[in-house]
């Protein structure tokens, strides 16, 4: 059985998931970042309650 390999990145800045704006700062960070020029996109992280904005470990 094969699996597939989990890509490596690298968290940029973490948003805590109640904030009363939901995902809007991470989002805005994120677009903010891939102006500059870094391939950032969220994810949410279930077990610590946040939304992570990442990139692709090679990308800082």
């Amino acid at each position: 059985m094969a699996t597939a390999a989990t890509p490596s990145r690298t968290v940029l800045e973490r948003f805590p998931a109640g904030h009363p704006r939901g995902s809007w700062p991470a989002d805005e960070y994120a677009d903010a970042q891939r102006a500059q020029g870094t391939d950032a996109h969220v994810v949410m992280d279930l077990a610590s309650d946040q939304f992570l904005v990442v990139a692709p470990a090679t990308a800082q």
